[in-house]
């Protein structure tokens, strides 16, 4: 069986990369693909941060000790304390009296907002195609993520059972 070169089209990077295809009207054709890239002069050969691999090996270790910490928030709450029932005003005040659960809610907040960012950006980066859309989306998701951590971290810190 032989293989005819005279359907292979060669596509350029930006046609493969808009997923329209080669404008054959087959659907298959969409699915191209692209060539690696050359370096070029202007392509720096070092960045001075590999940030994507950083984000990502951020999301698999916090993933796994938020994993612990909330199992063991769920398993006292819910098995050694009396459950959710007996969660009241007293409660939380005893327990936030202790520096070790202080630190074990903000190490919970602290790590579930920064994980859910760096999940949000994620997604945004992967679906919003416009730059300017990318970049209202992610200023808005991190001043929403700050401004959870910083008040969660006041109320965790600044709480008063003497109200």
């Amino acid at each position: 069986m032989s293989t005819d070169t005279t359907d292979l089209e060669l596509v350029s990077s930006s046609q493969a990369h808009t997923g329209k295809g080669l404008g054959t009207g087959n659907p298959a054709d969409a699915f191209v693909i692209e060539p690696p890239r050359v370096r070029t002069k202007r392509t720096p050969r070092r960045t001075r941060t590999n940030f994507e691999m950083l984000a990502w090996l951020f999301m698999r270790l916090s993933g796994v000790v938020l994993v612990v910490l909330i199992l063991g928030h769920l398993t006292i709450m819910l098995l050694l304390d009396g459950g959710v029932s007996k969660v009241n005003f007293a409660f939380v005040a005893g327990r936030w009296a202790s520096p070790l659960w202080q630190g074990w809610d903000l190490l919970m907040l602290w790590l579930a907002m920064l994980h859910g960012a760096n999940g949000m950006r994620t997604v945004i980066n992967d679906y919003a195609e416009k730059d300017s859309t990318r970049l209202w989306l992610k200023t808005l998701m991190g001043a929403a993520t700050v401004f959870t951590v910083l008040l969660g971290t006041l109320v965790i810190f600044t709480f008063d059972p003497n109200i």
